[in-house]
């Protein structure tokens, strides 16, 4: 059990980890420090409740095998193309990190914004629900799997919201962009292979 949840910690922790809208907003808004606890308990709840939904339906998607053959060989060429994506950022260095937009000054307006990264944004939809809940599916314990992965959110969400002011002098280097680029995409050719090899 303990197994289960460790590994599913580590796979949300870096799936969610690849820099995108919604991880760019959430750092913008630690830097300016503008509802940061809204914020990141926004992003956490809605992972939390996303993986649920994909950790409860992971039962009835294993009874069927062709269902979960589809996914698990989805899984493996997301997280390979996402791999890839990292590796080439990695090499070829310059990344920066962009949040669109003005940051609001109400917390409506931002929250609003911050659901459209969330719930719009189908990469999350499928590694919440496909990714996680079809890995999960391969544990004797899939809510353990999953309650670590949700954990890794609730970490990595806090983390990002509330440590943004100590990151900016590191990120403000390219190198660390490169390095932490380079990381995530070992990562997530770490996690394919271990699903492409039924584990």
């Amino acid at each position: 059990m303990f197994s289960a949840a460790l590994t599913g910690f580590t796979t949300g922790l870096s799936l969610i980890v690849v820099i995108g809208a919604q991880n760019a907003f959430v750092l913008k808004q630690g830097l300016l420090r503008a509802h940061v606890l809204a914020v990141v308990l926004f992003c956490a709840a809605s992972d939390a409740a996303l993986i649920a939904l994909g950790v409860a339906g992971a039962g009835a998607m294993a009874a069927n095998p062709g269902v979960m053959e589809i996914l698990r060989w989805g899984g493996v060429a997301f997280l390979g193309w996402y791999g890839l994506r990292a590796a080439l950022a990695a090499w070829k260095g310059g990344e920066r990190l962009q949040a669109a937009g003005a940051v609001p000054t109400r917390p409506g307006p931002t929250l609003l914004t911050l659901a459209g990264f969330t719930w719009l944004n189908p990469h999350v939809w499928l590694d919440t629900v496909v990714l996680v809940g079809a890995l999960s599916a391969q544990f004797p314990a899939p809510w353990a799997f999953g309650g670590g992965a949700m954990l890794a959110s609730f970490v990595f969400f806090f983390a990002l919201g509330f440590g943004a002011r100590i990151l900016q002098p590191v990120f403000a280097r390219p190198l660390a962009w490169r390095l932490l680029d380079a990381l995530i995409a070992a990562l997530m050719w770490a996690i394919a292979a271990r699903l492409a090899l039924g584990g």
